[in-house]
């Protein structure tokens, strides 16, 4: 039995994200390890993880709900590449990188939860 959010390109999108974000947290400082890179961490996870939570809801408010909250971590991650930017840890061409994908999967997410 496959389950629901299998079928969604936004949890295949939170997925690619995820990676992306594992890859350039890496090249972080290691005092980063329970900080910025955790959370960073942490919050990229919290968008598929959401997204395959809330598809097991049996309605759509509250499917809705943990969309919702997908789009905040989402937020939370392009938040932390701002900071990631400041404090050297990444490049600008990262930075961009991060802020456009993370951009499009915000937009997508809203656009599924438009169609709930």
């Amino acid at each position: 039995m496959a389950f629901r959010f299998e079928t969604l390109d936004i949890w295949h999108m939170a997925r690619a994200y995820a990676s992306r974000v594992y890859s350039v947290t890496a090249k972080f400082p290691r005092h980063e390890d329970y900080g910025l890179r955790s959370q960073m961490n942490r919050a990229v996870n919290s968008i598929s993880l959401n997204i395959a939570e809330g598809s097991a809801k049996s309605s759509n408010k509250a499917f809705d709900y943990h969309l919702e909250i997908s789009v905040g971590s989402t937020f939370e991650v392009v938040g932390g590449s701002f900071l990631a930017l400041e404090r050297g840890y990444i490049t600008e061409d990262e930075h961009k990188v991060l802020y456009n994908e993370g951009e499009r999967l915000a937009k997508s997410i809203n656009a599924f939860r438009n169609t709930l």
